[in-house]
């Protein structure tokens, strides 16, 4: 099964659960940019809760292609993004074990929100030994024929997945496990065995 799907910023964990059970991963290159999705926000649980992340854009609209969307940085968001991941994982028992790594991304201020994304992505799977071939797209397909999956827009913030089945594993916050954030969350919780968990969930029921 070849899955496709949009690139998200830091994505959730069952976007990457789902990446274990392709055998080949296809991102989405060449559609439109679509507003209040995925692609430009994560969310992470911090002291207060729950709260989203999201990366301004310039000028993003339906016509903009991913790939050309610009990152806005006059805003100084990724002062504020860093300073609130730390917030909210600086005791996690393996942030400083990520962290840096992820630091450098952001020290880079890639131009385009699909840079960003790309290159976190790319980081996150070496983390969590997702060693499956991944190719961009290089035309955009409306309905694409089997062996691909296709999975684009099927996870958006307004919309709860149906098919969410996560065990809860430690947390540093809440009482309540928050369910289907950032894979920031955990990867800064579980380390290592991120992987295991997202592979074989069941194991740790």
């Amino acid at each position: 099964m070849y899955l496709l799907t949009e690139l998200h910023y830091n994505p959730g964990i069952l976007y990457f659960q789902k990446a274990f059970e392709a055998e080949e991963l296809l991102l989405e290159a060449q559609e439109h940019y679509q507003k209040q999705s995925y692609r430009n926000r994560c969310h992470i649980l911090t002291p207060q809760g729950v709260v989203p992340l999201s990366v301004p854009v310039i000028k993003g609209n339906s016509k903009t292609l991913i790939t050309e969307l610009k990152i806005d940085y006059s805003q100084r968001w990724t002062d504020i993004h860093w300073r609130t991941i730390r917030s909210a994982y600086g005791s996690a028992p393996f942030f400083e074990f990520y962290a840096d790594y992820l630091l450098d991304v952001y020290a880079q201020k890639p131009a385009f929100l699909f840079q960003l994304n790309l290159e976190l992505f790319r980081l996150q799977a070496k983390f969590i030994k997702l060693n499956k071939p991944i190719r961009l797209t290089q035309t955009y397909v409306t309905t694409p024929e089997p062996p691909v999956v296709d999975r684009r827009g099927t996870l958006h913030p307004k919309k709860e997945p149906d098919n969410l089945h996560l065990p809860p594993y430690q947390q540093v916050f809440g009482k309540q496990f928050a369910s289907n954030l950032s894979i920031l969350d955990l990867l800064f919780n579980l380390g290592p065995e991120a992987s295991s968990y997202l592979q074989n969930p069941a194991a740790f029921c």
